[in-house]
């Protein structure tokens, strides 16, 4: 069966996000993408990245996913983001490897700012994420299922009214 790298640069560094979502965690190695940089967008939790030149993303490859998987992720990144075929180089050798990723859609996007942590991320916001995040995985099978985007803000949208007085 034919399988696919995917090289991943914001929530899906997590296991906990990528095993609600393909119930499994793929074996993965740290990687660089190379002239892309990573942004925080306002308003959101997750990370978008764009072509541009002499800056690096470091991530991580996960190998050996399936096609049924794969269309999994498209379907979580949404319309958001366009699979890109690109060379990561991985950090414990000096080998390329071609993998999938996600570059943001939108290259003239006004909300894109600064640089996004994952470490700030995991401390954050990785438990509603992950909560979110369930609720698609479940959702993803049923005739009504929501896209990504929606789930993610209505559940976003409720956790605000959660807080307000």
């Amino acid at each position: 069966m034919a399988t696919l790298n995917v090289f991943v640069y914001g929530s899906l560094l997590a296991d906990d996000i990528v095993r609600a979502l393909l119930k499994r965690v793929p074996l993965s190695n740290p990687a660089i993408l190379h002239n892309y940089h990573r942004f925080s967008i306002k308003g959101r939790v997750y990370p978008a990245i764009l072509p541009i030149e002499n800056k690096r993303v470091n991530g991580k490859v996960l190998l050996d996913i399936t096609v049924p998987e794969l269309n999994i992720l498209d379907a979580f990144e949404d319309f958001e983001y366009e699979k890109t075929t690109v060379d990561v180089s991985l950090m414990d050798s000096s080998k390329t490897l071609q993998a999938e990723t996600y570059v943001w859609v939108n290259k003239n996007d006004p909300d894109l700012y600064g640089e996004w942590n994952f470490e700030e991320w995991e401390v954050l916001h990785k438990g509603d994420f992950l909560k979110m995040t369930m609720g698609f995985s479940e959702e993803m099978g049923l005739p009504e299922s929501k896209t990504r985007v929606a789930t993610y803000e209505s559940f976003y949208t409720q956790e605000e009214k959660k807080f307000k007085p």
